[in-house]
């Protein structure tokens, strides 16, 4: 049954209901938005490995260090991502800058991640109230799938985040340097398989991004049919 000492507990679910609901609405896009760039910087990088597969090493004299390599440049990479390899030059600036973006957002989506799992945690200890409040017994359901979608978000922000560092790890091994890579492609071609072996965890990353913002914007009916159970509740 509902009682008066019910009440502070409720009008704090409602309030939960009205900001943590809207707080949602973000999460249920931003992650989709990342997700686009993350899935750019994979195909770049996929770009370039599916050119230096084939690629044969170039020897030819040049008359600038600004001339771009025949051999290691894609037009594709050129244009998604602006990677541009010039022959008096070493790593790409795009290249140092993906690299920092991987470490950024991975930052980004670890810290939320464990913020999110810690909020979780703290919200299923407090359902626990709400299963004695008989006008609540039809919709705890709705607020415990909340918490579980959003618990099992948190981890796929966690995981992102560390697929992302893991990506950014195997990229740091290739030796981005047109000298280097000549090199690497007259032998064994290892730079490759790294470049490959990183684009495909960025694309992994990138659809943990939009399963995770799936799940968060599943929610938006069981959030509007909790809040108006509580707050006719709360009325009463």
């Amino acid at each position: 049954m509902t009682t008066d000492a019910d009440t502070p507990l409720l009008e704090a679910m409602l309030n939960l209901t009205k900001f943590h609901r809207e707080h949602e609405k973000f999460y249920a896009s931003a992650p989709r938005e990342q997700a686009v760039t993350l899935q750019r910087h994979a195909r770049t990088l996929q770009a370039l490995a599916d050119t230096w597969s084939t690629a044969e090493a170039g020897t030819r004299p040049v008359l600038s260090p600004y001339e771009g390599a025949e051999d290691l440049n894609s037009l594709a990479a050129l244009q998604l991502d602006g990677v541009l390899f010039m022959e008096g030059e070493g790593r790409p600036a795009e290249i140092s800058h993906l690299i920092r973006d991987l470490r950024s957002v991975a930052e980004e989506q670890r810290a939320t991640g464990e913020w999110l799992t810690r909020a979780m945690e703290a919200s299923w200890q407090l359902g626990s109230a709400l299963v004695e409040i008989d006008g609540l017994a039809g919709v705890l359901g709705e607020r415990h799938r909340i918490i579980a979608d959003d618990w099992q978000a948190a981890t796929m922000g966690t995981v992102t985040g560390a697929v992302l560092d893991r990506a950014a790890d195997v990229l740091e091994h290739v030796d981005f340097a047109p000298a280097a890579l000549r090199a690497d492609l007259a032998a064994a071609r290892v730079c490759v398989g790294r470049v490959y072996s990183a684009a495909e965890m960025i694309s992994h990353a990138a659809d943990l991004c939009s399963e995770s913002a799936g799940l968060v914007h599943g929610n938006e009916r069981r959030w509007r049919e909790f809040r108006l159970r509580v707050a006719a509740l709360v009325a009463d």
